[in-house]
């Protein structure tokens, strides 16, 4: 008699396991679909991010002309305010920092502006430091596409032009 009440209720508690797990599914499914959408929607972004530099392979890598800046810039960083803005007592950071800038020698503006490098350098450096001055080195660090690819802009901007391809951080060290 005991082993047949022990078997009900082995039986009793393997159904109850059945129907607790299937609630748990039905409950979980629900989760995971709005969990596989926010991923899909998180890969489309990263997608957009990887494709927008798609442009860095429609030019040959025989129509690249690389202009060095010709000594390595030292760039005082921006100090780290606490998050109230109050001083933290950071020291300030410094960033020793050699940059290569890729240019497209097929562009129409190439021609017009290659012989003018040498001359406007102050100026390209004068952009560069603006830019990553405004960092903090931990900013930079975390985010050099980001820092690169505003300094190319701004050089764009300054030319007027998409000549310039790239910009390129060959050494840096703080």
């Amino acid at each position: 008699m005991k082993k047949n009440l022990m078997s009900i209720l082995i039986l009793a508690l393997l159904f109850v396991n059945i129907v607790l797990t299937a609630i748990m599914m039905f409950s979980v499914t629900g989760a995971m679909k709005s969990t596989t959408a926010l991923v899909g929607r998180i890969a489309s972004v990263l997608d957009l991010e990887l494709n927008l530099g798609a442009d860095e392979n429609a030019v040959s890598i025989d129509d690249i002309v690389i202009y060095d800046i010709s000594e390595s810039m030292t760039i005082p960083m921006r100090l780290d305010t606490g998050a109230g803005g109050e001083d933290t007592n950071a020291k300030q950071a410094y960033l020793r920092i050699a940059i290569s800038i890729q240019m497209d020698s097929t562009h129409e503006d190439y021609k017009k502006y290659q012989e003018s490098l040498s001359t406007n350098e102050s100026m390209i450096k004068a952009e560069i430091i603006d830019v990553i001055s405004s960092y903090t080195i931990e900013e930079f660090l975390n985010d050099t596409d980001g820092v690169r690819s505003e300094i190319l802009a701004r050089l764009r901007r300054l030319y007027n032009s998409d000549f310039i391809y790239k910009v390129v951080f060959s050494d840096y060290t703080y």
